[in-house]
C-alpha cells in the first residue's frame, strides 16, 4: 500500500509554516493531487503559485503566514530586507501618511507579488542592503523613496536637518554614502559637511 497519500504529506508539514511545491516532492508519490486535495479539505491555504501554507490556529481563528517566513519561502533564501513605509511615521518627522505596501529588499525579484491576501513590492537593489533594519537606514531609505511618497518633499527635508540630532549622525552618513541614490547622497553629503562645520566651530 503506497504510504505517501495526502495525508503523508500533510503530516510533514509544520502549522504555521509556507512551503513552496519543490519542497514536497519527497513526500508524496503524486503531490500535485495531494496538494489539490489538502486545498480542498481546508488542511492547506494556496497563496500563489507553487506556494502554500499549512494554518496554525489561536483562539481567534487562523492565523496568517509570517512575513518573513512568506517571504523566505518564496525567495529560497534569507538574503533580503523586509520592512513598510509606513515605518517612516516611528522617525519623529511628522509624517503620518499610511502606505498599504510591504518593502522587500533583495537581490532575485523585482516588482509587486501578492502573496496570500497581502501584496509585497519586492525591490532588486543594487544598493544592497543591511541586515538589519534600523532608524538610521529608514531615515535614508526615506529619501531614497521620497519621490514615490505622499509626503511634501521640501518639508521632509527640512525636518530631517532639523532632526538629524537626534540620531547617530556618524551612522546615517556613512549608510547614505553606501545605499542611497545620487541625489540622496547629495543630500547627506551637504548636511554631513554642515555637521563637521558645526563639530568643529562648537
Amino acid at each position: 500500500m503506497n504510504t505517501y497519500n495526502h495525508e503523508y504529506l500533510k503530516s510533514r508539514m509544520k502549522s504555521g509554516r509556507a512551503y513552496r511545491r519543490d519542497m514536497l516532492l519527497s513526500f508524496s508519490s503524486a503531490p500535485d493531487r495531494d496538494l489539490d486535495t489538502l486545498v480542498k479539505n481546508g488542511s492547506l491555504q494556496k497563496l500563489s503559485g507553487g506556494l502554500y501554507y499549512k494554518p496554525a490556529m489561536s483562539l481567534f481563528g487562523i492565523l496568517p503566514p509570517d512575513d518573513h517566513d512568506l517571504v523566505r519561502c518564496f525567495l529560497r533564501d534569507d538574503h533580503f530586507l523586509l520592512y513598510s513605509w509606513n515605518q517612516y511615521n516611528s522617525l519623529g518627522l511628522g509624517l503620518t501618511q499610511l502606505y498599504n505596501r510591504v518593502v522587500v529588499l533583495n537581490h532575485k525579484r523585482h516588482g509587486v507579488f501578492k502573496l496570500g491576501n497581502k501584496e509585497f513590492d519586492f525591490r532588486r537593489s543594487n544598493r544592497g542592503f543591511p541586515n538589519k533594519l534600523t532608524p538610521e537606514f529608514l531615515l535614508v531609505d526615506l529619501v531614497n523613496n521620497l519621490n514615490e511618497l505622499a509626503e511634501d518633499t521640501s518639508f521632509v527635508k527640512e525636518k530631517i536637518q532639523k532632526n538629524i540630532i537626534h540620531f547617530d549622525q556618524e551612522k546615517v552618513f556613512r549608510l547614505a554614502k553606501r545605499y542611497s541614490k545620487i541625489s540622496t547622497k547629495r543630500f547627506f553629503e551637504t548636511m554631513s559637511h554642515q555637521h563637521a562645520i558645526y563639530t568643529s566651530t562648537a
